[in-house]
């Protein structure tokens, strides 16, 4: 009796920008009674033959292998077929993947993207993805995605700010991402000025509503034009190794993002041991948006990797002027309880001709713990970060949000210890504790350092209350202002956020919601100067300082 035929045709169209990824349409493969195995990609589709005794082969190995399904692992075919194939095939039968050991696999610009959903061990294979001449820059090359789907839900009509349980029935755990397109956020002021976001928010619930106050609602929603459940994965899955070396596009250099990089839109994952490289890069470029990519998931832990900067570019912005553009290797967007665990880059943390590592929006509770990279940074806000046992770069710690920022154990060579940003209102509805740092302004080069940077005129509407920190903790800390110009007054606790604001006649049409209270104790510096307020001393005349 003829072996039945198995029809499973794998066909992927991956989207990645701005950390939104469409998972594949179709999953197909042919397997038929006789021939060989092979990869065919036909009109853009990739159509897989296995014969049902390399099937039964392969299952009873409990993984595959590149190899298995033609991979050349020789630096000069295009893998990428082969490689998109194996997991398609590991997919289907619940088994691991594993790259050959001392195979260098060539990935060309051809619009292909593998989708992960099983363990992968990368191992100490080497991956070459050649972005010179790209089919769609918007492809992932990896998508690790889940196999379980994202619903509607019906019954949701409203949110408020630290809601403990929305009214739904769920079949576990499940991620829920709001929306209301009718109120924007986040209207962005400055040379990269727009008109705002839609109003969002991201928080996990238990089967019966409950949410987890660890990343509670943190906004009032009087309507929802949007809301979806994603089931959470219980099932941690494992991505390690590898060793990936980007050669760079060159592209004319404006905001075209590439985003062919490993896109994580799974919940419970960890990447262990990673690396990645880039060369080629020359005297233009497109941005990239972050080669590890985690968006639209929960519980996600990237350790003991390396990553690289990338050249900074510049373009011409909203403003119509001149502006450096972002360009990221890690990026985090619309998730929750994001780790990088003993991190690392190839580049100087400290050479300002590669933009800061890291990106991110809409997130809640992200961790740096004992990296060394040159910028921890939250654009559209994050909910809860904490920064320990690390050393950031030229960059700094730039952040706006809420609950509770946390800087501890660690070394901070930027221009002041945190910036909150101006481009989006200089806010952190919160607390903000600075415990057992060392302070090395501008990597040590002569200058008037200030311990918390930004900038608020009051006359913008950013589409939200802009706060400073109600209450600041600064303790243990140790500023190394030796080098610093011959006029200098010592450092400051506040940047002027305001030069305008001199006098009680300064009118804010948006006003700024100032600190209270200012903990201060054993806060040194080499210079021997004693810590002021700020520049200005009008506008931060009402706040509390406290020395212990």
């Amino acid at each position: 009796m003829k072996c039945k035929l198995l029809l499973f045709v794998f066909f992927i169209r991956a989207f990645v920008a701005h950390g939104q990824t469409n998972a594949p349409s179709e999953n197909i493969l042919i397997a038929s009674e006789k021939g060989k195995t092979e990869v065919v990609a036909e009109n853009g589709k990739l159509r897989v033959n296995v014969p049902p005794k390399d099937v039964s082969k392969l299952k009873s190995k409990k993984s595959v292998r590149y190899s298995d399904f033609g991979a050349k692992g020789n630096g000069k075919s295009d893998d990428m077929d082969a490689i998109a194939a194996t997991h398609a095939f590991a997919n289907l039968h619940g088994l691991a993947v594993k790259a050959d050991d001392g195979a260098t696999y060539y990935i060309s610009g051809k619009e292909r993207t593998a989708v992960v959903q099983t363990d992968t061990d990368f191992g100490k294979a080497a991956f070459i993805i050649d972005d010179t001449e790209v089919q769609n820059r918007n492809a992932a090359v990896f998508t690790v995605s889940s196999g379980l789907k994202s619903f509607k839900l019906e019954n949701v009509t409203s949110l408020k700010r630290n809601q403990e349980k929305i009214e739904a029935s769920l079949p576990g755990a499940c991620l829920i991402t709001v929306t209301n397109s009718n109120v924007k956020q986040y209207i962005r002021f400055g040379l990269n000025q727009n008109n705002g976001s839609s109003q969002t928010d991201i928080f996990v619930v238990d089967k019966n509503g409950k949410v987890d106050m660890n990343a509670p609602i943190i906004w009032d929603f009087s309507e929802i034009t949007e809301i979806t459940a994603l089931p959470i994965d219980e099932k941690p899955l494992k991505i390690t190794g590898g060793r990936f070396t980007t050669i760079a596009n060159k592209a004319e250099s404006k905001y075209t993002y590439y985003n062919r990089n490993i896109a994580v839109r799974r919940s419970n994952v960890l990447v262990d041991g990673l690396e990645h490289r880039i060369t080629g890069e020359g005297e233009h470029g497109a941005p990239y948006g972050g080669f590890i990519n985690i968006g639209e998931c929960a519980y996600v832990t990237v350790k003991n990797s390396i990553l690289t900067g990338h050249k900074t570019y510049s373009t011409i912005g909203a403003a119509g002027k001149p502006v450096t553009m972002g360009t990221y290797d890690l990026s985090v967007n619309r998730a929750l309880n994001v780790s990088f665990i003993n991190c690392s880059q190839t580049n100087d943390i400290n050479d300002n001709t590669y933009w800061g590592i890291l990106g991110s929006n809409f997130c809640k509770n992200l961790l740096y713990d004992n990296c060394t990279l040159s910028r921890f940074d939250a654009h559209q806000g994050v909910a809860n970060a904490t920064i320990r046992n690390s050393t950031l770069g030229h960059m700094g710690i730039n952040a706006i949000g809420s609950g509770m920022l946390l800087v501890e154990n660690s070394t901070i060579r930027g221009r002041s210890i945190v910036n909150l940003r101006s481009d989006y209102g200089s806010t952190w509805q919160g607390e903000l504790v600075i415990r057992n740092c060392v302070f090395v302004p501008v990597n040590g080069k002569p200058a008037n350092p200030v311990l918390i940077s930004g900038s608020y005129s009051g006359q913008h509407d950013f589409g939200y209350t802009c706060y400073m920190p109600e209450k600041i903790t600064i303790e243990n800390l140790k500023i190394e202002d030796a080098q610093h110009p011959e006029s200098y007054m010592g450092p400051a606790i506040f940047a002027n956020f305001n030069p305008e604001m001199k006098d009680a006649s300064y009118q804010e049409k948006f006003p700024y919601i100032k600190t209270k209270e200012v903990i201060l104790k054993n806060v040194t510096a080499a210079s021997g100067k004693e810590l002021r307020v700020s520049d200005n001393a009008f506008m931060f005349k009402d706040i509390k300082i406290t020395t212990r």
